[in-house]
């Protein structure tokens, strides 16, 4: 893959870990513990955390914007994660949250002129991905206010971004003819991960193997579950319609601005990899598609 796809796929490859360190940073645990949410697993304060721009949202909403997971996981957690803290109150503990682990990650640096530059050219492209899809992940979190430090203005705007670009995914899953357990049973096909890595999203061994049967008749997998020849090449063309739709933001920084933000991301990006805090497999193929 060349050009504009290729340049906007790299971006979300840079971006994504700076976002999704949220998710299992020891901080946001303590956090959301502060709040009320049970922290024996990650789930309750990553919908609570997630979720929140949208809202009091219920479980309806949850499963449509979120996509992939199967609705008994979402009902566990929505809508009573907002009797334990209302969305406003998990808003505010998830900039706390952000605050301590970038701190713990890049010490004084978050003071420093490059996440100053780096937070304000992210944030130009994030701006120019608003609204995005009605009712999507994208236009709630567009729609909060920036926080005023540039470190948390760097973690709003990769969210606002990985939050657009996963409108646009769930655009172009649909548009293919790919349901929620049906999107994740095609993608693990190409290799995009093990399919077990994806036993998170609380699809049944009945569900996923129901799903694969219907591929198959579609002529999108093989006996043994890997792509066909036609399924990757129906899988390759969501990636590129996503990276399609993805692309607006980049495009209002040009080119070497969106250079300049590479260089200004490459050593925090590797320390977040480097730290240990995200799995090395993962539901969205980072390094594999």
């Amino acid at each position: 893959m060349t050009g504009e796809p290729a340049r906007v796929r790299q971006m979300w490859h840079l971006m994504e870990p700076l976002h999704a360190v949220l998710y299992y940073a020891p901080a946001a645990f303590e956090e959301a513990a502060a709040l009320g949410h049970d922290t024996e697993e990650r789930w309750a304060s990553y919908f609570a955390w997630r979720a929140a721009p949208l809202g009091a949202a219920g479980a309806d909403e949850v499963v449509r914007t979120f996509h992939s997971f199967a609705p008994r996981v979402v009902d566990r957690h929505v809508p009573a994660g907002w009797a334990v803290a209302d969305p406003d109150a998990v808003l505010a503990a998830r900039l706390r949250a952000v605050d301590r682990t970038y701190r713990a990650l890049f010490g004084d640096r978050v003071e420093g002129a490059g996440f100053a530059e780096a937070a304000a050219l992210a944030r130009r492209a994030a701006e120019a991905a608003a609204p995005g899809v009605p009712g999507g992940l994208g236009a709630a979190n567009s729609a909060l206010p920036w926080p005023d430090a540039p470190h948390l203005t760097l973690w709003h705007a990769a969210t606002v971004l990985r939050e657009h670009r996963g409108d646009g995914h769930i655009a172009a899953l649909t548009g293919a003819g790919l349901d929620p357990v049906e999107s994740l049973v095609s993608f693990a096909a190409v290799g995009a991960a093990p399919a077990e890595v994806f036993a998170s999203r609380g699809w049944s061994a009945e569900e996923w193997g129901a799903a694969r049967l219907r591929l198959q008749e579609r002529g999108l997998l093989a006996a043994d579950g890997t792509a066909t020849d036609t399924g990757r090449e129906l899988r390759a063309k969501v990636e590129l319609r996503t990276d399609e739709e993805a692309a607006a933001p980049w495009r209002a920084l040009g080119e070497p601005e969106r250079e300049r933000l590479v260089q200004l991301l490459g050593e925090p990006w590797l320390e977040v990899i480097g730290s240990g805090l995200l799995p090395s497999a993962n539901t969205l193929g980072i390094g594999k598609v």
